[in-house]
């Protein structure tokens, strides 16, 4: 998930003390200079005192496209690096709270990790060393008719202020990923906030600026708990969307796959932006990690691995010396960079902020199987995952257990909860609407009251629900609330395949037949006990959603994970 500002590289290493710890520090060095100036770790594979190990790191999700390269280490140094993709949010809370067994992370940013650090006096030894390996600044990308339009096609000039003033207007709409879930949206949040601040020093409470915030999210009409899927559902919107917030090395992909005859025009505000900078960070430092930590660091620093990950993913060299292919960078230079908040208490409060007022409202509509197999410890899994959403369920509360990502999953303020459940037939439709979203408030009450209340049914009429859904999608969608259409998506959760009602196919015909506004809503399957994959894969396809297997992590976690895409 979050947090970035780019930091130019420089390996601040602990250095031991005493003659021997001296000689150690200046053999690893050696070692390391070795590696980076043959230009990759290819001999370490003649030498088998210097082969083997393991090193397990906590990761971002957007790494998944380094497999190739970090097989190819392995290969030639024999280390078994094996990554663990999470979310920023669930990475700060375990390395916070010292529950990971990793050796490492690797995010895209560590600025939110060592705020949350720096207020745990405990943990502030908690890394032990970082190291650059690539960047991206989190930049503009738009529709390039509009950017001829406004005037913004090789124009130096362009502000965060113009864009809000073209939003302000009604002529420009983006798509960005959720703050609390991307590390691409929290950048923009962050660094949009500054902008408009007009300040060049960390952010503090006085420079939000919340009515000029909440006009620029006016703007947002796409939210993605990932930047890679962002791109995805932006080239597949129903409905045209203006432009995209997202790492540059996305659009650049994206431009030169899908949008290839059509690229987005990239825009570098003038007063700045915020750059991941995707710091591999060393978490202890006994002798076997540390060895595999520095020879991974010196390998990916190494000129010729560089130059292979910029070309593979886009992403700018960290390494100095190593120069950018002029052709796919519209700016060689990274852009100006905007100042970060001094504390994690400013963070938190523009999260907290974004999800319940700068945002447009939410609406969350949840189709969920009641049907027989749903009896007994599934159904108050069901139950207990809702309460926990409503912030009355376990780690709800105020203590230790009340994780990050836990607490900005929660239902927001201004957010419309409609619950629709089923089992051969469709039962009644719930609506609850969030005034108040502080635990135990009565609106959230409403809902716990409402999960507890859910009671089973016979049979599995899964189409028949979901075309309830987008039968009441299109209704909404005709009379949004105060004329602001809200972000809307609808959740299904089946433990079964369907055996009563409407087909796949009929359901499919009638999915096609509906207006732009209410097929633009995406449909997230969560596959639980004896769903049927394909069955939840096709339904995601289709409306342009994405499918979570709760089966492999939990109910609780699947829920928590989607929350980021509504």
């Amino acid at each position: 998930m979050k947090r970035p500002r780019m930091i130019r590289h420089r390996l601040s290493r602990r250095r031991p003390r005493g003659t021997l710890a001296l000689l150690m520090v200046i053999l690893t060095t050696a070692a390391a200079a070795l590696g980076a100036c043959s230009g990759s770790a290819d001999k370490d594979g003649d030498d088998p005192d210097l082969r083997g190990g393991t090193l397990r790191i906590l990761a971002g999700s957007e790494l998944r496209d380094l497999d190739g390269l970090l097989d190819d280490f392995r290969r030639q140094t024999g280390i078994e690096v094996t990554l663990e993709y999470t979310g920023t949010l669930d990475a700060v809370d375990r390395i916070t709270a010292g529950t990971t067994d990793a050796d490492a992370a690797w995010l895209a940013s560590d600025r939110y990790l060592r705020l949350a650090l720096g207020d745990a006096p405990d943990r502030s030894g908690t890394i032990v060393d970082r190291a650059t390996t690539m960047m991206s600044p989190v930049v503009l990308g738009v529709r390039s008719e509009l950017a001829r339009r406004f005037g913004w096609v090789d124009n130096k000039a362009v502000t965060w202020a113009d864009v809000a003033r073209k939003v302000a207007a009604g002529e420009f709409t983006y798509a960005m990923t959720s703050p609390s879930s991307s590390n691409s949206g929290f950048s923009a949040l962050v660094g949009v906030a500054a902008a408009l601040a007009g300040t060049s020093d960390a952010l503090t409470l006085d420079d939000i600026h919340p009515v000029a915030l909440t006009s620029f999210f006016a703007g947002q009409v796409l939210t993605a708990g990932s930047s890679g899927w962002l791109t995805d559902a932006f080239v597949r919107s129903a409905t045209p969307i203006g432009g995209m917030i997202n790492y540059e090395s996305e659009i650049l992909a994206l431009n030169a796959g899908a949008l290839r005859d059509d690229p987005l025009t990239i825009v570098y505000p003038r007063d700045g932006v915020i750059t991941a900078d995707y710091p591999l960070q060393l978490l202890h430092g006994d002798a076997a990690h540390r060895g595999a930590y520095d020879r991974l660091v010196s390998w990916l620093r190494a000129p010729d691995v560089q130059r292979r990950i910029a070309t593979t993913t886009y992403r700018r060299p960290a390494a100095p010396g190593v120069r950018l292919d002029p052709a796919p960078w519209p700016a060689p230079e990274l852009p100006a960079q905007l100042p970060f908040p001094a504390t994690s208490e400013i963070a938190d409060h523009l999260l907290a902020a974004y999800q319940d007022e700068y945002r447009r409202p939410t609406h969350a509509i949840f189709v969920l199987d009641v049907s027989p197999s749903m009896r007994g410890e599934r159904l108050e899994l069901l139950r207990s995952t809702l309460r926990e959403l409503a912030g009355t369920g376990t780690g709800s509360g105020t203590g230790t257990d009340d994780t990050l990502e836990q607490r900005f999953a929660r239902f927001r303020e201004r957010e419309r909860v409609t619950l629709i459940t089923f089992s051969g037939t469709v039962h009644a439709t719930l609506e609850f609407t969030v005034n108040d979203p502080q635990p135990g408030s009565a609106d959230l009450a409403a809902i716990s009251a409402a999960a507890d209340g859910l009671t089973l049914g016979s049979g599995t009429a899964i189409y028949s629900a979901l075309e309830a859904a987008y039968r009441y999608v299109a209704d909404s969608a005709a009379a949004p609330a105060d004329g602001v259409a809200p972000l809307t998506s609808i959740v299904l959760m089946t433990d079964g395949e369907n055996n009563q009602g409407t087909t796949a196919d009929a359901f499919h015909s009638s999915y096609l037949a509906l207006p732009d506004a209410a097929r633009s809503v995406r449909t997230f399957t969560v596959v639980f006990g004896d769903a049927r994959v394909d069955e939840m894969r096709t339904i995601a396809d289709w409306t342009g959603g994405a499918m979570f297997d709760a089966r492999t992590s939990s109910l609780s976690e699947a829920f928590r994970e989607i929350r980021g895409y509504q």
